[in-house]
């Protein structure tokens, strides 16, 4: 199809006024038609295709300003859903959303990522999930959110320590098996993209995700979007270098940030002091923590500190309007908050001290949504990085929408 033909340009308009409901809707017609610079007739057409359709519908009025009053459009949120699912070690969660985010299915799985036949079997436990069902809405694809560096270039290739996965096109393989578009992101990306779209982050355009726990993560947003850097690997804040010749990392260096304040590096630190036996994890030394050991406490109050000053090179860098922290980690928070704010304060530029750090309640499930957040991006938010998932996406919603 040679570039502008009418085919072309209906197929353009379409996709913009479908993204422009998704993103911003209600809406009126004619807002629509100014903000994409089309006339009101062709976008009173598009419109009525896809109202007929049942993929947009009338749901409320403007106030009257004398005139007759205009109608207000919005997505048919049951049109069309996805699946988000969160990839741990020894576990997945997934979620079904339907196109306004609404949770209709949640699921969990035991999975064991370092299993020689791990995607297999991932496949195999999400494929239930993926196929048609009688009188399903439209199955638009799955949004995985991982542990580690996603490839810069094809968003699919995973490389991922946790997991034990290396340079593993997940993607790939996961849409050969099921037969679907499958995105893939870093797990903590996701959870920033749900809080950009639908959380606290929703009206700030610049912003940071810290996830402490298992390891540690950073989801960055800039000016609206997810900022992954030139090969995906922004983010990855659990393995700057904090000490020289510190413990070693699980990433094969030594004297990372995560090696130091992430809950592995808590139980061991535990454990050397005698204050764990073999086998007991994080939550046993955080009851100790509550009940008054204080040596245990002292564990806590080291790792808030050493975390509330990576923080603060992180605001003194990025100068964002709002810091999150989540993840499962933040449970002991009561433990590490005072040591975390004087360790913050002690180190961020003073002009910047005044940005504020608020704790994003722990949900694997908001994980979930996050990865499914990704399938809602690619089909109604304009990224700043094209790819090809982002159109099999969209392909897919494209007969609805044309009514």
């Amino acid at each position: 199809m040679r570039k502008g033909s009418p085919h072309l340009v209906r197929d353009l308009n379409r996709s913009a006024v479908l993204r422009l409901i998704g993103r911003e809707g209600p809406i009126a017609r004619a807002e629509i038609a100014r903000r994409l610079r089309l006339s009101p007739a062709t976008v009173t057409a598009v419109t009525r295709r896809m109202i007929a359709a049942g993929l947009v519908k009338v749901v409320d009025q403007a106030p009257s300003r004398g005139g007759r009053p205009a109608l207000l459009l919005g997505l048919v949120g049951g049109a069309a859903n996805a699946l988000g699912v969160k990839v741990a070690a020894d576990h997945l969660v997934g979620v079904r959303v339907d196109l306004d985010a609404e949770v209709v299915e949640r699921f969990e799985h035991p999975f064991q990522a370092d299993h020689p036949d791990a995607l297999d079997r991932l496949a195999d436990l999400l494929r239930p999930y993926t196929e048609p069902r009688v009188d399903s809405p439209l199955f638009l694809g799955v949004g995985l959110g991982v542990p580690g560096v996603v490839d810069g270039g094809d968003h699919k290739t995973v490389e991922s320590p946790m997991l034990g996965w290396r340079s593993l096109p997940v993607g790939e393989i996961l849409e050969k098996r099921l037969g679907v578009p499958v995105l893939v992101d870093n797990d903590v990306n996701t959870l920033a993209v749900a809080g950009r779209l639908y959380g606290r982050g929703k009206d700030v355009d610049h912003f940071l995700t810290v996830t402490i726990g298992r390891g540690v993560g950073l989801g960055i947003i800039v000016g609206g979007d997810l900022y992954r850097g030139a090969h995906g690997g922004a983010g990855e804040f659990g393995h700057i270098a904090v000490v020289e010749d510190g413990p070693l990392c699980e990433c094969g260096k030594h004297g990372c940030l995560e090696a130091l304040v992430a809950d592995p590096a808590l139980v061991a630190r535990g454990e050397r002091e005698g204050l764990l036996r073999p086998g007991e994890t994080v939550h046993r030394l955080r009851e100790l923590a509550e009940s008054g050991d204080l040596r245990a406490a002292r564990i806590f109050a080291d790792a808030g500190s050493i975390l509330g000053r990576a923080v603060a090179g992180l605001v003194n860098v990025l100068s964002p309007e709002l810091v999150l922290i989540s993840g499962e980690g933040t449970q002991a928070w009561p433990q590490l908050s005072a040591s975390f704010h004087r360790g913050l304060t002690e180190a961020v530029f003073p002009p910047l001290g005044s940005v504020p750090v608020e704790i994003d309640p722990w949900d694997d499930a908001k994980w979930a949504l996050g990865a499914a957040a990704l399938v809602l991006r690619a089909t109604f938010v304009t990224p700043l990085d094209e790819r090809s998932s982002d159109h099999s996406v969209r392909a897919r919603l494209e007969p609805l929408a044309a009514g």
